[in-house]
């Protein structure tokens, strides 16, 4: 059981991915993502296992769901100051958490 003050810890943000790279430095199909988070963040980087499942045609502008305030993690060599939130047990079948309206980059997930 997760108590809530554990869970008002996360910092949920929408986030718009501006840019989609390979990462051909990592093991498993990678990208890195810039992602937009508004004024107040601005942008970051963000490195996710989701190759396998998305085109970079299908981020790019895509609104997601993310946690800003995990402590940053290099993968294979690259800091990924994020982490987007999807579903999925196969990394072929991922399917990331978006917005169903618009909503601005760096909106609060309440």
């Amino acid at each position: 059981m997760v108590l809530f003050e554990d869970f008002a810890k996360l910092d949920l943000r929408v986030g718009e991915i501006t840019l989609v790279e390979d990462h051909d430095g990592a093991r498993k199909p990678m990208y890195k993502l810039t992602v937009n988070f508004g004024a107040e963040i601005g942008t970051r980087t963000i490195v996710a296992g989701i190759k396998a499942s998305y085109s970079k045609e299908e981020l790019t502008n895509k609104k997601v769901v993310c946690i800003v305030n995990l402590d940053p993690k290099t993968i294979a060599g690259i800091e990924s100051q994020g982490m987007l939130l999807a579903a999925g047990e196969d990394a072929e079948r991922i399917s990331l958490v978006t917005i169903d309206r618009d909503a601005e980059a760096g909106s609060r997930i309440h």
